[in-house]
């Protein structure tokens, strides 16, 4: 088995590797319902846009529950930490949520316009509000989190819903929403046809202008006008946790020390720019399926950038900063980490495998005759 440092380090790679894989399959899902209302004129064109992502969305949130559950066996204090601080924040995605498989069941059951047009607006709330969520969460991370652990390392929470909306973390959720919605709208592009499709490519264009707008204000504000976080006694990465153990300061510009260190992380922000300026260049010229690949470079440029920034930090304290947890004092025993990364190995391959063929099937352009033809089996 591998050393536990090194463990630390995976877990932290893979769970990484989860949320991005989330961002870009259950994302572009997500993307697609908050684009719902806009870019579908009528009950034909809504219906287009909705069978685009139905076949397969609800198979599409494998990652976000695969991604809760490694967190949860992975990282036991942070999902007990962030559940409890998070609460409220949590409920609201849950509930938005339910929107999704009622909405994609029985939107289109009864022919009645009113029924349809409240159901489009619930698959847009389910679409829209979990990217601006976990976006306005992330930004909360990068300013601290009022927490504290006693000595039974029992976590207590210091802090109130809506001190979570703060201006810099609102300025995430809206990086996090327009990155969504962008990546939506390539797939829309790339699965439809005529009008449907032109009003995709407006929003794609705006999408993108917006995420790395934000993107770009959300770096100079970290860089200028927010403390980060530092370690300042030794660091024992094979130790057993214990997030009391260490001690932490703020210093300014902490989150951009490891661009210093390893030059090479650079290149996560770089990728978030050309990734997404190369998917709008694609999608203008018809090569929509290379664009969303493109669009999904760009996501895991973005989400990689914040996770870089953050390293070794997972969930910083601002009210007792010796509680922040870090990959190295937050994680489940040594022999669980072994045994949930073979465990991963395995069965990884096979969720992609799996996701590969399901989208080799459904593959194809979605059109107003296919809805007309098959009103009883269509979305």
């Amino acid at each position: 088995m591998l050393d536990y440092a090194t463990l630390k380090i995976i877990w932290w790679g893979l769970v990484g590797v989860l949320l991005v894989g989330f961002a870009i399959m259950d994302g572009h899902d997500m993307g697609v319902g908050t684009l719902l209302p806009f870019v579908g004129k009528d009950d034909v064109e809504r219906r287009v846009v909705i069978n685009t992502v139905g076949p397969h969305w609800d198979g599409n949130q494998v990652w976000f529950i695969t991604g809760g559950g490694a967190i949860f066996a992975a990282w036991p204090l942070v999902y007990a930490t962030a559940f409890s601080g998070f609460y409220w924040a949590m409920l609201a995605v849950l509930w938005s949520l339910f929107f999704r498989p009622v909405g994609f069941d029985y939107r289109s059951k009864i022919a009645n316009p009113v029924w349809r047009k409240v159901w489009d607006w619930g698959l847009f709330v389910g679409g829209s509000v979990p990217p601006l969520i976990f976006g306005v969460a992330f930004g909360n991370l990068f300013l601290g989190v009022p927490f504290h652990f006693d000595n039974q390392l029992m976590p207590y929470y210091e802090g109130s819903f809506w001190a979570l909306l703060n201006p810099f973390a609102l300025l995430c959720g809206v990086v996090s929403s327009a990155m969504i919605t962008a990546h939506g709208a390539v797939y829309l592009m790339h699965r439809t046809e005529g009008a449907i499709q032109v009003r995709a490519g407006h929003a794609l264009q705006g999408s993108v202008l917006v995420a790395l707008l934000g993107f770009s204000a959300a770096g100079l504000w970290l860089s200028t006008g927010i403390d980060g976080y530092a370690i300042t006694s030794a660091i024992q990465p094979d130790a057993l946790p214990d997030p009391l153990a260490k001690t932490v300061g703020r210093e300014a510009g902490a989150w951009l020390v490891n661009y210093r260190h390893w030059p090479a992380g650079l290149l996560l922000p770089l990728l978030a720019y050309a990734g997404l300026i190369t998917a709008v260049r694609l999608a203008r010229v018809g090569r929509t399926f290379a664009a969303f690949w493109s669009s999904a470079l760009g996501l895991a440029g973005i989400i990689g950038t914040a996770g870089f920034s953050l390293f070794p930090f997972i969930m910083p304290s601002s009210s007792h900063p010796a509680s922040s947890l870090t990959v190295w004092d937050s994680v489940s025993s040594h022999l669980t980490l072994g045994v949930m990364l073979a465990a991963t190995l395995i069965l990884m391959p096979l969720v992609i495998l799996y996701t590969r063929w399901a989208y080799g099937v459904m593959a194809g352009k979605v059109t107003s005759d296919y809805v007309r033809e098959n009103s009883h089996s269509a979305y």
